[in-house]
């Protein structure tokens, strides 16, 4: 897990790095390309075996949000602090979790309420409005945050009949041409130097996705969200030393609060889970 968040801390230093030189549809594009060219395998496995029966428009679904989240987070990695779009990002299993039980029935007690709560007392504080401004970009982080969740929750419904591999294997594709027309209208020249460094952030995505599969699977979420605080933590030192961003302490206390929120959130979803699969002490023996 920590593997992870420093691999996304890496991904959105070098979209920070890259900063508003290029259209935000052009780089998402590239990175998504990219993306394509790397989970090629799992790809040529897919067009062998095809597309469970039904899921095409669930497939075709999360492709379409998730190519309006990915270019919103692209607008907003260039133009606010990356400690800020770190801290915003926190809010996206918080609308999972509202999008759960508003779309798939899922109940919602009056602890898991108060911890959403809490989560958005966490952006507040973060946000701060009404004493300073907020910009398109944290508009667009915050917006972004709700389309992510939109595209997970399509990826729970799609875990369970397709690889973990081709899912994302086609999600890619699917964001390339999603994304390629905007791209086109929108293009600029590049220089290799923005080419390799949108590879470098197909990679270091790639990487972080494997790094934290491998994390959920040999330990409890329990366990690993509040690691997760980290990336917090390095994103605000790497925009402290490397692009000369101030250390704002109410977006680290706001980004506490939140992670705080959503591991208490992620530790009920665990237990509810093992009770629901731990017999009863009357259950019949084998």
């Amino acid at each position: 897990m920590l593997a992870s968040g420093l691999s996304f801390v890496v991904v959105t230093a070098i979209v920070r790095y890259l900063g508003t030189d290029l259209p935000a549809v052009q780089a998402a594009f590239l990175r998504f390309a990219w993306g394509v060219v790397i989970l090629a395998p799992s790809l040529l496995t897919l067009w062998r075996v095809g597309v469970p029966h039904g899921l095409a428009k669930v497939i075709g679904m999360r492709g379409a949000v998730h190519t309006v989240a990915v270019v919103l987070w692209f607008y907003a990695m260039a133009r606010i602090p990356l400690a800020e779009v770190t801290a915003i990002g926190y809010l996206n299993p918080v609308c999972v979790t509202l999008g759960a039980a508003l779309f798939f029935g899922e109940k919602l007690a009056a602890r898991r309420l108060i911890a959403i709560g809490v989560a958005l007392i966490g952006a507040v504080i973060v946000l701060r409005p009404g004493v300073r401004e907020i910009t398109p970009g944290h508009w667009s982080q915050l917006a972004a945050a709700v389309c992510f969740a939109g595209s997970y929750l399509f990826a729970k419904r799609l875990s369970g009949e397709m690889p973990a591999g081709a899912v994302v294997g086609i999600l890619s594709v699917l964001v390339s041409m999603g994304l390629l027309p905007f791209a086109l209208w929108s293009w600029v020249p590049m220089t290799l130097l923005q080419v390799g460094s949108l590879a470098l952030v197909a990679v270091a995505a790639t990487a972080g996705h494997y790094c934290m599969t491998r994390a959920f699977a040999v330990a409890p979420i329990s366990v690993t969200q509040p690691v997760t605080f980290l990336q917090l933590v390095w994103a605000t030192m790497l925009g402290a030393l490397v692009f000369g961003e101030g250390v704002d302490p109410y977006v680290l206390t706001g980004g506490a609060v939140i992670i705080g929120a959503v591991s208490y959130i992620t530790w009920r979803e665990a237990q509810m889970k093992r009770r629901a699969v731990t017999p009863g002490g009357q259950a019949g023996k084998f």
